[in-house]
Order: C-alpha cells, then structure tokens, then sequence
C-alpha cells in the first residue's frame, strides 16, 4: 500500500495524530510540553502528514510570513520511519504547495542535529547559532523554484 500526503485543518483528526506524533518526537526527548499559546499558532497555518493506511508517520506545519516567505515548521517523523525518506518527501510537497501559492524562499528553524537532513535538500544556513527550546538551532532558508 502507497503513502499518502493529506492537507488538513487544525483540530481535524488528522491534527490531532500529527499533535501526538510531534509531541512525541519533539517535545517529550526534551522534557517539554506544548503550551495553550505554541498551540494558538496552528489556527492560521497548514498542515500536512504523510500517512501509511491511516496512521500518521510524518508530518509538517506552514506558517505564512510577509515578503514572500513560507516557514517550515515542527518536522517530525515517526520513530520507526526515520531515515526511510518520509521527511524528504513531505518537505519536497510542502516546499511545491508553496511555490504554487506565490512563495518564494522557505526557511525554517534548524535544530542544529537536523541541518545535514536540510542542506542535502538544499537549503543553506543563515545567520549564527542560536538557542531555541532549550537545543541548539540554526535558520535556513531555500529559494523555491
């Protein structure tokens, strides 16, 4: 059976996996927990998995920014689904949605661990290391052609 890549709507079913699968792949390794005001920012943004049958294995939030500009955010892939190419995959989809939506650039915020992931699918980094939750990160951005 194929994947399939699905765009959806905060507080969907299919947000509500994506929530658990980035909670767990991104937050609970570092101790953390999402707070009411990190989660107020889905409202606006799209929202895309990568599903095998009906289970979420990978998934990925857009947040639109003036000038053009498309963030990536909360990339997350299941545990046992890493390195398979499920998070090129959707990143290559959400980085065309973008492209045919008018944007430009796509940057997100690194955690420094995953830059090797971005820059072999092109995108540079710009700008110093910086903290964020707690992790080493850097900005990296990719012109979208």
């Amino acid at each position: 059976m194929s994947n399939k890549i699905k765009i959806f709507k905060h507080g969907s079913p299919e947000y509500e996996a994506a929530l658990e699968l980035r909670t767990r792949v991104l937050r609970k390794p570092l101790g953390l927990e999402f707070t009411d005001e990190e989660l107020k920012k889905d409202l606006d943004d799209t929202h895309f998995g990568l599903f095998a049958a009906d289970k979420i294995i990978a998934c990925l939030t857009l947040t639109h920014t003036p000038d053009k500009r498309m963030k990536m955010r909360q990339v997350a892939v299941d545990e046992t689904m890493q390195g398979k190419g499920h998070g090129k995959i959707l990143s290559l989809e959400a980085e065309k949605y973008a492209h045919e939506n008018g944007f430009e650039v796509m940057f997100c915020h690194a955690r420094k661990t995953a830059a090797p992931f971005y820059q072999k699918l092109g995108y540079n980094i710009v700008g110093d290391e910086f903290t964020e939750v707690n992790i080493p990160h850097y900005v990296m951005e990719k012109k979208l052609l």
